[in-house]
This record gives structure tokens, sequence and C-alpha cells, in this order.
């Protein structure tokens, strides 16, 4: 009897937040799963109204019964949104074997050892087809913002699907290898059942500029920087650091790091050889001061506005080593990732108010080359791949839309390509002799936060309170209470970011005396829950109706 096979495509985070990429593969025979391959395994950011939230991870816990059928995590290079969950998720997926290039195995290993953590990643051969179950793999080196970056092409009994990650086709990149169109054109014609693109830069016409162009534009505005020169960018893009570097080094300026991500990553480069410095021309953080203005080149992180980064410090005047004075000039070279575009506009105007000559991409060309490929990028791969079906990745909604129009105007049929959301799964299966594709049930997934606390603790509950507290402040009552739950004296009440205590004593004198009638005894006994829901209930009418605003309130009992 001859092998039915199926298989499922199931992505975990990556179709429509651009970050938290993980993506799984599941391999059926006889309607049976045999095989998962798991595809990149990265953190999210959070957005604006998830106060107190330091990161977003994918959930795993579809996998929780499955883990014995994972055969392999396969890594398409070193950003965070594609590697930093691992140390989070790696243990309850059984620690299958990791598999990624030089540079992202050097950061994950990392990752691990912050963690106090020891792992192993599988250094990739580009020559070596590897072979997870009933998959096999071959591993296609590309160019991207990071050295080191690959795309998949994972053969199946089925038919081969080219999982084409974050990625733009750079002919000169400045460090590492071109694109192998060699191997991607031989993986369209040994045939391509899905193609699986990222998408982000769906919306952009023409090709992606090479990031030799950055390194040109670096050279000319240091040359006419007359005090400090600082550039931020995201920490693991080496080689726009290393670009960076290079002009420091050309015009004799001494190389510093802030950001301990920065200090981490380019330490690691450095150490496999990615990032060649003169131990000479670095200089601690300490001694900046003691160096002339026009000796110095900064390299920064927090080029996002994270809050407590390095170039944020330096925003708010916090950097006891590092200030920011008229002459210095500062170069954004990174565009904001969708949905962060608030947070670094207000660090470019806090740092324009601190005297610094600010450049970004929207009053400065080519201080940026995106590493996702533009239209013609996409167009690219798709005709040297020509699959039969496409799954745009990497994207939001509105860039799995364009890729859909792109998709159409090289004449493939529109029902082709399928956007996804999170947990939606696509199936494919032999019918005839060609492959079917068709939408599958939705895998329930939901958010689940890091903050400095823990994983997971962060619930709605948890968020709505931060933003309470954000927006209205916070109302204490404290009550001292005897065994019966009668009360002992009067109620205590403080504030912190409601209103000011001393100009409001009128307000908190009626408040105390709202909470002294509502505890009274009508019985024998008093029931402390049912007395703290009523006290909340109450008090945040009063508090309304007299000022407003609705402070999240606090009930505390003491017994004595």
């Amino acid at each position: 009897m001859e092998n039915i096979y199926k298989l499922r495509f199931i992505p975990l985070g990556g179709t429509t937040e651009v970050t938290k990429n993980m993506y799984l593969y599941e391999l059926y025979i006889n309607e049976k799963l045999r095989d998962i391959l798991i595809v990149d395994c990265g953190i999210g950011f959070p957005k604006e109204t998830e106060l107190g939230v330091d990161f977003v991870i994918p959930d795993i816990s579809y996998l929780e019964d499955k883990t014995s059928f994972i055969r392999a995590i396969l890594l398409t290079h070193g950003h965070e949104d594609h590697t930093s969950s691992l140390p989070y998720h790696y243990y309850q997926l059984a620690q299958p074997p990791i598999f990624g290039s030089k540079l992202t195995a050097a950061f994950v290993e990392n990752k691990f050892e912050e963690f106090g953590k020891r792992i192993q990643v599988n250094r990739v051969d580009y020559q070596k087809e590897y072979f997870f179950g009933n998959f096999r793999v071959k591993f296609i080196r590309v160019t991207h913002s990071i050295p080191d970056t690959t795309h998949i092409l994972i053969k199946t009994p089925l038919g081969n699907f080219y999982h084409g990650a974050d990625f733009k086709f750079d002919l000169t990149p400045p460090f590492g290898s071109p694109p192998d169109f060699y191997e991607i054109v031989k993986a369209g014609r040994e045939g391509v059942s899905c193609l699986l693109s990222d998408c982000l830069g769906a919306e952009r016409p023409g090709l992606t500029l090479s990031e030799a162009i950055v390194g040109e534009t670096f050279e000319e505005e240091m040359r006419t920087t007359r005090g400090k020169f600082i550039m931020t960018t995201f920490s693991s893009n080496i080689s726009r650091i290393r670009q960076c570097i290079e002009t420091a080094l050309k015009f004799n300026r001494k190389i510093a790091f802030l950001g301990r991500s920065m200090r981490e990553n380019t330490r690691l480069a450095s150490e496999i050889g990615y990032l060649p410095i003169p131990q000479k021309s670095i200089v601690k953080e300490e001694e900046i001061m003691r160096l002339p203005p026009y000796k110095v080149c900064l390299i920064v992180a927090g080029s996002q506005g994270q809050y407590g980064s390095a170039l944020m410090k330096l925003s708010t005047n916090q950097n006891p080593n590092v200030k920011i004075k008229p002459g210095d000039k500062i170069i954004f070279s990174s565009d904001p990732i969708p949905g962060n575009e608030n947070e670094v506009y207000a660090l470019i105007e806090d740092l324009i108010s601190q005297g610094a000559d600010v450049y970004y991409s929207d009053i400065a060309e080519q201080l940026h080359s995106s590493g996702h490929g533009n239209q013609e990028d996409l167009k690219l791969l798709i005709r040297f791949t020509n699959p039969k079906f496409f799954i745009p990745i990497g994207g939001t909604i509105r860039h799995q839309k364009q890729y859909q129009k792109i998709v159409a105007e090289l004449g493939y049929p529109k029902d082709k390509v399928f956007t996804l959301s999170e947990g939606e799964s696509v199936w494919f299966r032999r019918k005839a002799n060609n492959i079917d594709a068709y939408k599958g049930e939705k895998i329930e997934t939901k958010n689940i936060y890091v903050d400095a606390y823990g994983v997971g603790d962060v619930g709605s509950i948890v968020l709505r309170d931060r933003k309470t507290l954000a927006a209205e402040g916070i109302v204490f009552v404290f009550l001292v209470v005897d065994e019966e739950g009668k009360l002992v004296t009067r109620p205590k009440i403080f504030s912190r970011g409601f209103v000011f205590e001393k100009q409001e004593k009128e307000l908190y004198e009626e408040a105390t005396k709202l909470v002294e009638r509502l505890t009274r005894p009508k019985g024998a006994r008093v029931d402390i829950v049912s007395l703290k829901r009523l006290i909340i209930e109450k008090l945040e009418d009063f508090l309304y109706i007299k000022r407003g605003r609705k402070p999240l309130i606090i009930v505390e009992t003491v017994k004595v």
C-alpha cells in the first residue's frame, strides 16, 4: 500500500506582527503525525498599551504533547526576533538539536549563557544536506542586515518548501558572501511546492540599496563632524557596525560601544573574526570625557527607543560619562520597526533638545539600507523559485496584501497566496499528480508576556491595572479591624499619582467618612471580602464624581 503524505504549516508568530518569528512544519504519513521541524524561535516587542512588558514570546502550548516528534530547530539568522525565545522554550521542547550559521550560533550560545545554561548549536555546512526524520534540509546563503543569514530548502516526500525569511539581494555586501543564486535557482528547477517569503519590503518599489552605500554615507558625515560622531543601529547589525568602525579608523577616532547588548555582540563577532578592530582604537566609556570630541566615535544600542537603553540615557542626560553637546552628530542607521515609530521620534526630539545634530531616514538619504528586499528583490526570488503556492511571512497584514498583488502582477493566480494570521494553518496534500493546498483549522494561541519578574505572569488583569496606574493613579485604603471585622480606628487613605493630598484635605476627609459609613456592622460579624468589594465600588464612584478620574483602589485590612 502506498503511503499518503500530508504537510501542515503553522506560524506561531511572525505573520502579522513582523517579529516573534516561529514556524512549524508538520509531516503526516497515513494521517499520523511523524515529524516536526521548527524554523526560528524569536521574541516580539510590546505595544505601547502593554505597560511594563519587556517582550513577548510565542505560545508553544500546542507543542506540549508533541515534543517526541520535534526533529530539530533551524535558525535562519541571528536577529533577536528569530532566536531569543529559545532560552525560554528550549527545555519545554525536549531539547531538540539546533542548527544555525556561525554568527547565529555564537549569539544563541551566548544568550543561553546569560541564563546560566550551556548548549551547543550545530554550525551549518552549506555543502551538506541534513536529514531530520522524513525531512531533508539544505541551508542557502543569502544577504540581510546581519552576516551569515540563510534561507532553508525543506525537502519532503510531498514536495519542496523554500523558507525565505528576512533577506535582500545585496551583490556587494560589506562583509561575507553574496547570495548563492546558483542554489536558489537550482531549488527552483528541482521544483518548489511553496515559497514562504519575507514580505516586509513589499510596499517599496525597486531593488534594496546595498549595505555598501551606507558605508559611503558614514564617511561623508564623519568628515563634516566637529564633535562626537554617534551611530545607533541594532546591536546585531554587525555589517553596519563594521562599516562605522572602518570609517572611524580612517578618521583616527577612538571607538566606544555603549549598551550591554552592543558590547556583548561586538565582542562575540570580534572573537569569531567578523569584526577586526585594533585594540588600541577601543576606549572604555569612562575614558570618553578625557578625549577631544572630534576624536570620538560612539556606537550605541537603543535605535528603537527602548526604555532604559544606552541611547535613551544619552537623550535624558543620565549617562555620567557621556554628555551630548552642540556639534555632536547622531546618525540613526535603522528605521523604526512598525509600531515603534512614536518611541523613536520622541527619542530623536530629546536628542535634538540636548543640542545634537540628528540625522534619520525621514530627512536624510542613505543612512540606512533595509535588510528586507523591496519589490524587485521579492520578484526575483519568485522568478528563481517558480513555486506553486505562496505564504508571505515576516510582515504585517498590509505587507501580506501588497505581496499578494506582486504575485498577481507576475501572472500567478491570486488564490495561490495564503495570507495567515498567527495560529492559522495551511495543509498540503497530493491530489492526482499535483500538490493541492488549503487552509486548515486555527491553532489557539495567546501572547506570553515577559517582564522583569518572570514569564507568563503578566495577564490581561495585570495589564489593565498597569494602564489604570499610568493614567489614573492609585488610592490605598487601610482598615484596622478586630476579630469580628469591626473597625477599630478611623480608616487611613492615601494615594500616588491621583491628586496632591495636601491640597485635597476636604476630599480625603469626605472619602474617609464614606468608608466609615460602609464599615458600620449590620450584623454580629463582618464579611471582610464583601466589605472590600463594597468599599472599592463606592469609593470609585465617589472619586469619579468628585474629580472625574477612576484610580486603582487597593483596600488592605489589619487585624488587632
